[in-house]
């Protein structure tokens, strides 16, 4: 019964997101597999989106847990994937949004997370859905696409680039759609724009990056915070411009 699995799939949201010990638990005892199910079969709106909600907040929570049982080519995995398809695909911009959210909580997790995303479809709906939806459903897109590109962090220095990912993910038009979010006046699109051309910049082969930003008036985009009241965007687009865009840059064509 919908109505009854809808009560409980807001349990499960309540519980997910307040104690760490019952998520474990609950991701323990298959209980991923049960959202899974539900997700797949079912067209209730009102269902859905606390079934997202619940596989979201488990697989952010234990990093272990999740690894155990999200692993690359298990049936499962696999599953959990198509369900998102799916949901990236609705016509519902809730459950594009949730949908999204969860992408990038999977895609924070490790290399081989990062690469059972890209194996599938989503990577091109994700795509899509930077350049056509509305802001709101772009900067969880973003921070998919962000986490996408870069390994694990291990300290305090920058994230290492994951090139090939970053190559399709450029090549595949994003970039274009990341300086449109750097001039929103939205301050964390914004900042999630600004994160992007960072890695773009750095992490581009045969420093191709900052030829591309410019192309696409990415520096425009970037100097318009020379003056901004936000000082973390103030400092961060000022950085960029003069370690990337300073007085050596072009000499060397």
């Amino acid at each position: 019964d919908d109505e009854i699995a809808t009560e409980v799939a807001w349990v499960v949201v309540y519980l997910s997101a307040l104690s760490d010990i019952a998520s474990s638990m609950m991701a323990k005892n298959n209980f991923l597999q049960l959202l899974v199910e539900r997700l797949a079969s079912s067209n209730s709106l009102q269902l859905l989106i606390p079934v997202l909600r619940s596989l979201g907040n488990l697989i952010a929570g234990d990093t272990r847990t999740t690894s155990a049982v999200l692993v690359a080519g298990n049936e499962g995995t696999d599953q959990v994937v198509a369900a998102l398809v799916k949901c990236l695909k609705s016509e519902h911009r809730v459950l594009k949004k949730e949908a999204a959210w969860v992408l990038s909580n999977i895609a924070a997790g490790s290399i081989d997370h990062k690469k059972l995303i890209f194996s599938t479809e989503a990577v091109s709906l994700l795509l899509r859905l930077m350049v056509t939806a509305p802001i709101d459903i772009r900067k969880e897109v973003a921070y998919v696409i962000g986490n996408m590109c870069v390994a694990p962090t291990e300290g305090s220095g920058k994230p290492r680039v994951i090139v090939e990912h970053l190559l399709l993910l450029v090549r595949g038009g994003c970039l274009g759609s990341f300086i449109e979010l750097v001039r929103s006046a939205d301050i964390e699109a914004a900042r999630l724009g600004l994160q992007f051309l960072e890695l773009v910049m750095r992490g581009m082969p045969n420093g191709e990056g900052p030829k591309l930003v410019e192309r696409e008036d990415g520096i425009e985009a970037m100097e318009r915070f020379q003056f901004h009241e936000n000082e973390d965007l103030r400092n961060m687009a000022n950085g960029l411009v003069d370690t990337y865009f300073g007085e050596d840059y072009g000499l060397d064509e």
